[in-house]
């Protein structure tokens, strides 16, 4: 039998891979880990892999204190030995173990959008058949969603604040939250995709948009899938619901005119769901 399809989910960030990989989770024809987010491209790349085991050591202990179940402890495990192991051999029968006749295996990992090229260009040269996916978010809206988050992380006790997510919102827009700012750059993202991935190889999907049946079938067949319906009807692991201050959209916006453009550029149209912001 042929190897599956490898299928690198690579962003943008808050832009809808949970669902994609919750999607894929109820394909009868796709196989995907336990855990979404392997980030073992970006830790290769970082030389980030005892740093990485260190984390996964940490996520198990945790686990066992909450009565995990047996399955996802075995996964964690798993997936340590491969990152202590350290090499792609391992990566591999990690991503294809359990795959039996599927079609299709994925890593849905966001930040793989942030990789040089010459990274992706090896990840694309895996194996013979490799997809990349990459999801486009309103930028305004996929930055809002991101500022949220990271307000939640932040605090103890949960509470996300409109005040809090405005400061960090500010500090984004000033520079000094560059791990926010790099994931609002589409224009890098796709440059960095559309020079090391070949078109036929390459997806581009529209957040806003593919959550209907015709787009899910269009990203079926793309990856070589049977038609399949979604399993979620709704958005995973949306954020706090919490309205954007107009005036922060405003400015923000105009942070981000570059990106509406670059993104309208290579999608070949503005999404009618963007509202016409360039």
């Amino acid at each position: 039998m042929a190897a599956p399809t490898i299928l690198f989910g690579v962003g943008a960030t808050k832009a809808g891979t949970s669902w994609l990989w919750d999607w894929l989770r109820g394909h009868p024809q796709a196989h995907v880990c336990g855990i979404k987010e392997l980030h073992w491209f970006d830790a290769v790349e970082a030389g980030r892999l005892d740093a990485a085991a260190r984390d996964l050591r940490r996520q198990i202990a945790d686990a066992e204190g909450r009565g995990a179940s047996p399955a996802r402890l075995a996964d964690l495990r798993a997936w340590l030995a491969v990152v202590e192991r350290g090499d792609q051999a391992g990566y591999l029968d990690y991503l294809t173990a359990g795959a039996g006749t599927a079609r299709l295996v994925a890593d849905v990992t966001p930040a793989y959008a942030l990789l040089p090229e010459g990274t992706l260009r090896q990840m694309g040269a895996l194996t013979p058949d490799v997809r990349f996916l990459y999801i486009l978010r309103d930028p305004v809206d996929r930055l809002w969603s991101h500022v949220r988050m990271i307000a939640r992380r932040r605090t103890k006790d949960g509470d996300v604040t409109p005040d809090r997510c405005r400061r960090i919102l500010m500090r984004t827009l000033r520079g000094e939250e560059p791990e926010i700012a790099v994931r609002s750059d589409y224009a890098g993202a796709l440059a960095r995709l559309t020079a090391a991935v070949a078109p036929a190889r390459l997806m581009l999907q529209v957040f806003e948009e593919m959550f209907a049946q015709p787009a899910i079938d269009q990203i079926a067949a793309f990856l070589g899938l049977a038609p399949h319906p979604a399993q979620v009807a709704v958005r995973v692991h949306a954020g706090v619901d919490m309205a954007m201050p107009e005036a922060a959209r405003i400015r923000a916006r105009d942070w981000l005119a570059p990106q509406y453009y670059h993104a309208a550029r290579v999608l070949g149209r503005m999404p009618p769901a963007w509202d016409g912001k360039e």
